[in-house]
């Protein structure tokens, strides 16, 4: 699939944050966030995940894991704010068009505009919204994402520490045939099955515990959630750069 900066509808357009803007922010707040990345309602998706995402400045450091998503096709993620949105995934009752899924645009009452495309390489702003062969595969149905010095506005930063952004991880394969096809087209791009734009998985970023980076701690449930909290937390500390536990450990056994 080729890469596209098509936008469409509120998924992929930045007038909601024109207010926030406005507000006067001086200074984005530094802060830990993470979110628990479950099936998006209605979307019939078996994964989760998680993700965490480090505030410092105007900069973020992003990591994510998850699992049984669709293996071997792109998956569009990104993080979500809109000063009108719920802040939070879409329910069953965002469908509007009553066919029993939600695709994105559907969801952006819930979630907001996509303000970061958590690509792999290049541009990570919303005009790589479907730059669909820059982000992750998921060999085996597997993500394992780190990207660190993501530049983001004031308005964007604040909004992840206030627990106002949303991860969405997209991709579904409703007739589980294993690639993304069928008749019904993307409402972001014509030119691609709806399949490979809806949302799969979701979560709200919300503050860090402490100690939940070390732990797992913070609003997982099951082993498989918690593994995947510790390889993330693992991650987030290599790409913020501490090796302050480690130097740690060093010493103690000197």
């Amino acid at each position: 699939m080729r890469t596209t900066s098509k936008m469409a509808g509120i998924a992929l357009g930045t007038a909601a944050l024109v207010p926030f803007m406005g507000a006067g922010i001086a200074q984005a707040a530094d802060g830990g966030t993470m979110a628990t990345l479950r099936p998006v309602a209605l979307n019939g998706v078996q994964a989760n995940g998680t993700a965490m995402v480090t505030v410092h400045g105007n900069r973020v450091d992003v990591t994510m894991a998850a699992t049984g998503l669709l293996p071997d096709n792109p998956h569009a993620a990104h993080i979500h704010f809109g000063a009108e949105a719920r802040h939070e995934c879409p329910r069953a009752g965002d469908d509007a068009n009553g066919d029993n899924h939600l695709n994105t645009s559907e969801g952006g009452p819930a979630y907001g505009d996509v303000v970061v495309s958590l690509t792999k390489t290049g541009d990570t702003s919303p005009k790589s919204a479907l730059a669909v062969d820059r982000f992750d595969t998921a060999p085996g149905g597997k993500i394992n994402y780190e990207r660190g010095s993501i530049n983001v506005s004031d308005a964007v930063a604040q909004a992840i520490v206030d627990g106002k952004s949303v991860v969405v991880v997209h991709g579904v394969d409703y007739n589980k045939n294993g690639k993304y096809d069928g008749s019904t087209k993307s409402d972001l791009d014509p030119k691609l099955p709806t399949e490979a734009t809806d949302p799969a998985i979701c979560g709200v970023l919300t503050a860090a515990p402490a100690g939940g980076m070390d732990t797992g701690a913070g609003g997982t449930s099951g082993s498989q959630d918690n593994q995947l909290m510790l390889l993330g937390g693992g991650l987030l500390l290599a790409a913020a750069g501490t090796g302050t536990v480690a130097a740690r450990k060093v010493r103690n056994r000197a």
